[in-house]
């Protein structure tokens, strides 16, 4: 597929010029063609074949594989969630917590990264330090002394303020020399860039496919390192995420299934994995290449506003606006569709490969 038949396939674009989708995507038509079919055949044609639970699980365990093999990791080290913020709370809960334990994480987490640890403090009273950035850029000399007596450490991997890349590999690196694990928040990166979680080596990864995968709300993944089950105090459990729910005593599975509890539905699932494999038959190098060359037209358009980098780094182009958020108003009436952010103050707008340089030079216009 090219990024025009991309284009075509989304019914949203006809109505509207669409640069939020580092908030949430709109989907093609296959994609959400693909979450209504299983429902239907779940609804309609298991409770007389081979039994609802039995179409489900086999489902799941498909869109797994799919989800797995974009994130370049193994389908056993992979769960389902509901969301990013969902993987967050399932990793913060799985650890035990004592008073304390110091989180380390950036001061461009989005709240998703942030209100849990907020949480924590004040449930558990663990210590929470924020790393201070300039312009979405982390300063990796900070890392050492900040992180050194941390427990946890939670970066993104592209930050959803200024579209800049973090470096993952070098935090994970240094944290885990300070005996610390690593939580990357890469919701942001899953669409529009190669993520292959064994390189960056961190202990857990969530993301979700409602961005820039185009796929439908409510399906999230959190990837597991399998070193890092030993460090984690499950306490939540179901029939799911145990080897033999039958057995007099429970086992939970080996890998990141344990913290899949209970039922659940598979259609966000299917739709992920449609969406998945209709980003990659795009191609994700042809997404970069595409974002790049719209990007650095929309940077050029907007001149001294721009307040990301220059150079290309991602899709997300956050720029100044005298009243951010009464702007992204303005332009939603006149049918094209940005965010107003809140750190810092000023407009976002997502560039995909479903996007050309008309769209591009209508923002600009309309700015």
């Amino acid at each position: 597929m090219d990024p025009a038949a991309l284009r075509a396939s989304i019914p949203a674009l006809d109505r509207c010029t669409y640069f939020n989708t580092g908030a949430s995507g709109p989907s093609p038509r296959t994609v959400v063609g693909a979450a209504t079919d299983f429902l239907e055949r779940h609804a309609f044609e298991a409770p007389a074949g081979d039994g609802p639970y039995a179409v489900a699980w086999d489902a799941i365990a498909a869109a797994r594989e799919v989800a797995a093999g974009h994130l370049g990791a193994r389908p056993a080290d992979v769960a389902f969630t509901r969301s990013t913020a969902d993987g967050v709370n399932l990793v913060a809960g799985a650890i035990d917590w004592q008073p304390g334990d110091v989180v380390v994480r950036t001061d461009l987490e989005h709240p998703a990264g942030t209100l849990p640890w907020d949480r924590l403090a004040d449930s558990h009273d663990i210590e929470v330090r924020v790393l201070e950035t300039e312009r979405g850029r982390l300063d990796t000399g900070d890392l050492t002394e900040a992180i050194d007596d941390a427990r946890l450490v939670v970066l993104s991997s592209l930050t959803w303020t200024h579209g800049t890349r973090l470096p993952v590999g070098e935090v994970v690196d240094v944290a885990h020399d300070a005996g610390a694990q690593v939580l990357v928040d890469a919701v942001q990166s899953v669409g529009q860039h190669p993520v292959d979680v064994t390189e960056w080596g961190a202990d857990f990864v969530v993301a979700a496919g409602h961005k820039w995968l185009l796929g439908i709300w409510g399906a999230g993944m959190l990837y597991v390192d399998p070193a890092a089950h030993d460090r984690l105090r499950q306490t939540r459990i179901g029939y799911r995420s145990v080897e033999d729910s039958a057995a007099e005593t429970y086992t939970y599975h080996e890998g990141a299934r344990r913290f899949e509890v209970g039922t659940t539905s598979p259609a966000p699932y299917v739709a992920l994995a449609a969406a998945i494999e209709t980003m990659e038959s795009v191609g994700i190098d042809t997404v970069q290449r595409r974002v790049e060359r719209l990007t650095d037209r929309l940077k050029d358009g907007l001149g001294d506003r721009l307040l990301s980098p220059e150079e290309y780094e991602s899709g997300l182009v956050t720029f100044a606006a005298e009243d951010p958020e009464a702007t992204a108003e303005r332009l939603a009436r006149e049918g094209i569709v940005v965010r107003h952010l809140p750190y810092p103050e000023a407009v976002r707008a997502s560039v995909h490969a479903f996007n050309t340089e008309g769209d591009v030079d209508e923002l600009l216009d309309a700015l």
